[in-house]
């Protein structure tokens, strides 16, 4: 593709953007920009993001998009209380690598997530990219999941979601959401090296 190419598909996304959707991106954006400072904000940003983002993707016609996007509202609600959650010693949840077990279930749950999405894409639905959108969506639950439960992996699925959904959505010819997926990744590994910098700080 050339570069004249890009500008004008990514200029006509822009013009076909709406509002909700801009303040969709923005409070996303917000959110992942708290998540790297392990500010509790991470929460309400993203709630917010996701809420619209169903009402967006239902109208759309985007069903398994909106019902991913209810499961990031259910684990966001569970992450706001985890953080806040205090332990009998007074403290905190705070953040720490993950273990040899919480490894192997995170893999898991991704196996078993993206074999029961992309069967339900592929049948229920008229997805042209059902692997890629099973994966990066079963990717993102964990790296959601790990985020409520503040271990640093989290980024690292966070990292592989977004580079994997840069092309797709480019492939799409949504260069505006590939772009966004582009700022993410940034953060993520922003993210990534600030959670292992305040581990070691310890």
């Amino acid at each position: 593709m050339e570069i004249s190419s890009f500008f004008d598909i990514f200029l006509q996304n822009l013009y076909q953007t709406t509002v909700l959707e801009i303040i969709a991106v923005v409070f996303g954006l917000l959110s992942v920009w708290y998540s790297r400072q392990v500010n509790i904000l991470v929460y309400p940003t993203g709630i917010l993001s996701v809420l619209i983002y169903v009402y967006i993707c239902f109208h759309a016609g985007l069903y398994a998009d909106m019902g991913i996007n209810w499961v990031y509202f259910v684990m966001s609600v569970f992450g706001w209380y985890n953080w806040t959650l205090k332990k009998q010693d007074d403290t905190k949840v705070k953040i720490a690598w993950l273990s040899l077990k919480g490894h192997i279930t995170a893999v898991f749950v991704v196996i078993i997530s993206f074999i029961l999405i992309s069967y339900v894409l592929i049948n229920y639905t008229d997805s042209t990219v059902p692997y890629i959108d099973a994966f990066t969506t079963s990717v993102f639950i964990v790296g959601m999941w790990l985020m409520a439960v503040k271990k640093i992996e989290n980024w690292i699925y966070w990292i592989i979601g977004d580079i994997i959904c840069m092309p797709m959505f480019f492939y799409k010819g949504l260069v505006f959401t590939s772009f966004q997926y582009f700022v993410f990744l940034i953060l993520a590994v922003m993210g990534f090296y600030s959670w292992r910098k305040e581990v070691g700080n310890a």
